[in-house]
């Protein structure tokens, strides 16, 4: 086995991280389950004070939900390393040095998640563009 073989085994194996468990890189199953339950959250809250207009997208009910979990995600994310959904799916989100967050990084990662693109467009250890950006990477709890 050559060398580019070995640092592609396991998303995290180039960077020290271990395959499975605490540490080890969040699968996308987790992570996309994750981004659901904030989706899923952000549309309730603003339902709860909007009404039925947050399913229609009319007016302001357009905006409200992103706005909504763009401000979880960020506040959550600063606070205590990931939103409602990552907590709930053990996902944390750590600067590739291990360390968490600061409040402008987490902005700038939630506000590039909110355009859509940067997080589906990835490199081998499955950070985002969004990840890359703030030199991020989600991991199990």
């Amino acid at each position: 086995m050559d060398a580019g073989s070995i640092e592609q085994d396991y998303p995290g194996r180039r960077r020290g991280l271990p395959e499975e468990g605490p540490g080890a890189v969040a699968g996308w199953g987790r992570r996309v389950l994750a981004l659901v339950i904030d989706w899923t959250l952000s549309m309730l809250a603003v339902g709860a004070f909007i009404g039925q207009d947050v399913w229609s997208g009319q007016g302001a009910a357009r905006w409200a939900p992103l706005v909504l979990f763009g401000c979880e995600v960020w506040i959550l994310t600063t606070l205590l390393g990931g939103s409602a959904g990552q907590l709930i799916t053990r996902v944390v989100v750590r600067r590739t040095s291990g360390q968490p967050l600061d409040i402008f990084r987490a902005l700038l990662r939630t506000a590039l998640i909110c355009l859509v693109i940067p997080p589906v467009i990835y490199n081998r250890d499955q950070q985002g563009l969004h990840d890359l950006a703030v030199d991020s990477i989600a991991l199990r709890r």
